[in-house]
This record gives structure tokens, sequence and C-alpha cells, in this order.
């Protein structure tokens, strides 16, 4: 009989203004019937492969979020093999590059005659035009971003160059990246359109960093100094979200620019420092509160995430979301009294 050691949730039952995910998962079919159902899910969901395992049966879930143009999989699953053949590949449906962060467990991943390891925090790209091949030993948590090739700004040879490689999180781009993908692809579904489309660019441009100091290219051949300043910049704030004295000053110090030049790059994006961050550390807020932590630790995950009080977290969140952090844990628990609240 098929482990159920690792209990995996049929409903996505996270809360926020996004889109929220579809979950799929085998534990809905009988379990005969799971690595067939499973095969159609990842074709319907991702690309067409073969998935094929020891077992006639496996125990999967995946759940597809949206945030901004990308679109981004979770997947949790028993050990297999998939092998995206050309078979599949006539079928027209590699429309763009995935991305993926292994989060748990490894995989032997095979393309354009190279191989290679991903294990933990280890970033992979996959190019869904030519064929691949991938084996997870172990049961597995891998998260995928779905990004548009173009807008990796990188050409089609240099895309091959990159394509069965582990980029490591232990220096560089990479070591910022990677935890950034891991817990962006768990609070998706926590930012409003507007934050959500922001994030999406930022995502794509440190992705597009992450190609490019892979392949060595140079500051000038990225798409727009700027956007490289940005891409570090965002990093940076994500990293120090949690510090209450993140100010644009300590942000504009920390990257050699003045405080004004700083202000001029967010707004190009249409937006500010402030405002970018206020919505990040909401959205991990929000994210810790709809985990299911009791009332009394509102105050508790309010200061974690950098902001000065309870006091002030709720001003803050009233006025984002017009209603009470205590109201909306509430909510979450008994929707039926006070609505939903987008």
């Amino acid at each position: 009989m098929l482990s159920r050691s690792e209990p995996l949730p049929t409903t996505d039952d996270r809360r926020g203004s996004g889109v929220r995910g579809q979950v799929i998962t085998t534990r809905s079919v009988p379990e005969h019937e799971s690595l067939d159902f499973w095969r159609e899910a990842v074709m319907a969901t991702l690309v067409g492969m073969d998935v094929s395992t020891e077992r006639p049966t496996i125990d999967a879930e995946l759940r597809t979020d949206l945030l901004g143009d990308l679109r981004i999989t979770t997947v949790h699953c028993d050990p297999c093999q998939i092998h995206r053949a050309p078979r599949f590949i006539a079928r027209g449906d590699g429309g763009h590059v995935f991305v993926a962060v292994q989060s748990a467990g490894s995989s032997r991943v095979e393309q354009d005659g190279r191989s290679t390891e991903l294990r933990p925090g280890d970033i992979g790209f996959f190019e869904t035009l030519r064929p691949y091949r991938a084996r997870f030993p172990q049961r597995f948590l891998l998260k995928v971003y779905a990004v548009p090739r173009s807008l990796l700004g990188i050409s089609e040879e240099q895309l091959q160059q990159l394509t069965a490689q582990a980029l490591r999180p232990t220096h560089g781009v990479p070591a910022l990246v990677s935890p950034f993908l891991d817990r962006l692809a768990d609070t998706s579904t926590f930012y409003d359109a507007a934050a959500a489309g922001r994030l999406a660019q930022s995502m794509t441009a440190l992705l597009a960093a992450t190609a490019a100091e892979h392949l060595g290219m140079e500051k000038a051949e990225l798409p727009g100094a700027d956007r490289e300043l940005m891409f570090r910049i965002k990093t940076f704030i994500r990293c120090h979200l949690s510090e209450p004295d993140l100010s644009p000053r300590a942000i504009a110090l920390a990257h050699g620019i003045s405080v004004r030049y700083l202000h001029k790059l967010f707004g190009d994006e249409g937006t500010s420092v402030g405002r970018w961050v206020r919505e990040l550390r909401l959205a991990e807020c929000r994210s810790e509160l709809a985990a299911g932590g009791p009332i009394a630790s509102v105050g508790q995950i309010a200061r974690r995430w950098g902001f000065s009080s309870s006091a002030h977290f709720g001003r803050v969140f009233r006025t984002a979301y017009g209603i009470s952090p205590s109201e909306w844990v509430h909510q979450l628990v008994e929707p039926s009294v006070l609505g939903t609240t987008g």
C-alpha cells in the first residue's frame, strides 16, 4: 500500500487578495487510478511528459498560483521519473522556460547533453522546447516558475548553456534568489493585483540576473543598468524585511546611491520605497496569521516582520484591508460572521 506518512491537503485553504491557487491531488481519486490521474494533471498544468514509477500508484499534489504574468506550480510527489519526450514537444505546449527551486528531496536532471543533481535550495533551468529527463529518488517538493523566455534577456544559445546546471545558493545572486523563490511560491496569493504585478516583474528581473551571472555576462549586457540595481535593492529589502530600522536612507547607503535616486527608481515603477516595503511586510504577516497562529501572537508576528508595535501594525493593516488583524483572523475561522474581504 502507498505510504501516507506525509499527508497532503486536498484543498487550498489560504486566504488572500491575490489569485487563489488551483489544487489537484491524487487523493481525490481511488488509489488504483492515481498514476493515470497524475499523468493527466501534469500534462494539463505543466507540459506534456511521461511519468513513471516503480509502484503502480502515486501519492502526489500540485498547486498552481498566478503572480502577475508568472505561473507558479508547487509539486509534492512520491519518487518518480519524468521524460519530456519529442512527441510531447510536437504538441506545441512549450511556451515557457521553467525555473525550479528544489525545496525538499533531490533530483537528477538531464538536458542538452548534461546531467546534474539538484539538492535542496538549488535552482535549475528547463527549456520546454527541447527534451529533458528528471529522476526523483525520494519524496520531493519542487516549486516551478513558468517564465516567458523573452523576459530573461538571453539568447537561445545562452539558454542552452543554462539547462541541467545546478545553481547553488552558496554565493552570488543564487544565494539571494533561492530563498526568495521558495518563499514567494508559498505567499503568492497574499498580494493584491498591483503588488503581485510588481513582484512578478521583480522576480523575472532577478531570474534574468541569475542567468546573467551564471553565464558571465557583463553588466552592460543586462536589460538595463537600473534594472540590475533594482534587482539588488529589492533582494536586499527582502533579506532585511524583519528589521524595523529598514529605512530609505539605510537602503540607499547600502547600495551607494542617494535617497533621492532611490525614490526615483521606485517612482519609475509606479510605487514608492515605503509602499513596497509595507506591502511585503503585510503579506508576510497575513501569511503567518492565515497559517493558524493564535490571536495573542498578532503583536509578536507584527514585530517579527519589522512593525514597531502591534498598534502600528493594526493601523497599517486596517488602512490596507479595511479590517483589523484580529477580525481578519476571526473571519478565516468563521467566514459566515463577517463575510469576505479582499
